[in-house]
């Protein structure tokens, strides 16, 4: 019989990615999650049977110990980056982490990847970077072998990134970017996703740093997503005092509302999180060390952000036409 792989999160933006390559390689992939009917679209993933989701809360010993029975190996690609009920970033990032890790290691796991981030640190100011920091601390402390892979921006076709952007930019004449001097690695989520079946498979060990070919700042990069999207508008550098304002009048509305309304625009920690690079250390062991070679930004971002362009895919069409008449 195939090999086994839990996947915590795997109908998530990058958890998805992952349970295809995993089915590509021949493995029974069950995909643990929250809701699991709202994550059947994973089933096309492989043969019959090859790919199923099951319900999964991963605050319960109970029900993490019940996805990962007889498992092969785990990934858990659950992370947050807002507070949403009884999911807090201790819940979810840490004693989550934990959990899974201790549990793996009970039940003889052979192989665990934890999908940490790019910035994870136990001094940062920022509650999602200790949370980070303080998940992978538990998870090498419950299961050694582990390996913890820390990506910088992921982008892709379902990202909340690009996407916010470009939606942003569709309705308004100025674009304002908050932490525009902030440099970013953005790294394409299928290259992440291989990462992690390396890591599966037994050819990786340890920490991994991973981002792209490129490092832009976040003005150079809302620069180039009005680049690919066909569209001029005026880019302002919001202060940092204005941005704070901002973010701290979205959190009180979620306060106020007892977390019935979920700040989902900007918070007042992921403002503390913009205000950091978000790049590869000089170090780190990378893609490099995995075979892997990252995606640049160009190969991927036409291919999924035309559908913010004022005609969709034909402004591309109608450009390339402009450009055979003129020669």
């Amino acid at each position: 019989m195939s090999k086994l792989v839990t996947i915590f999160g795997g109908s998530g933006f990058v958890g998805r990615y992952i349970a295809r390559r995993m089915a590509q390689e021949g493995w029974r992939v069950r995909v643990a999650v929250r809701r699991d009917n709202e994550a059947l679209f994973v089933r096309t993933y492989g043969d019959i049977g090859q790919v199923e989701p099951v319900r999964c809360n991963l605050r319960d010993d109970a029900s993490v110990r019940g996805a990962m029975q007889g498992a092969d190996a785990v990934v858990n690609c659950v992370g947050i980056l807002v507070r949403e009920g009884k999911n807090t970033f201790d819940a979810v990032q840490v004693q989550g982490a934990a959990r899974v890790a201790r549990i793996a290691a009970q039940l003889g796991v052979a192989r665990l990847v934890h999908i940490s981030s790019l910035g994870a640190a136990t001094s940062s100011d920022c509650a999602y970077a200790r949370t980070k920091a303080a998940g992978e601390a538990a998870v090498r402390t419950d299961f050694p072998s582990a390996v913890i892979l820390r990506p910088s921006v992921i982008f892709g076709p379902e990202d909340k990134f690009f996407n916010k952007f470009a939606m942003m930019a569709r309705w308004g004449v100025v674009l304002p970017v908050v932490a525009p001097k902030t440099r970013m690695q953005p790294v394409y989520v299928d290259d992440v996703a291989k990462a992690a079946v390396q890591a599966v498979l037994g050819n990786a060990s340890g920490t991994y740093e991973l981002g792209g070919p490129d490092v832009m700042t976040m003005r150079a990069l809302m620069r180039k997503m009005l680049g690919v999207t066909m569209r001029k508008r005026l880019l302002f550098n919001v202060p940092h005092w204005m941005a704070y304002a901002m973010a701290a009048w979205f959190d009180s509305i979620q306060y106020l509302w007892g977390g019935l309304i979920t700040n989902r625009l900007m918070t007042r920690d992921q403002l503390k999180l913009l205000g950091h690079d978000s790049v590869v250390g000089e170090h780190a062991r990378g893609f490099a060390d995995l075979g892997i070679e990252p995606t640049p930004m160009d190969a991927v971002l036409p291919s999924y952000l035309w559908r913010f362009r004022a005609s969709g895919q034909y402004d591309s069409i109608k450009a390339s036409a402009r450009n055979l008449h003129n020669t």
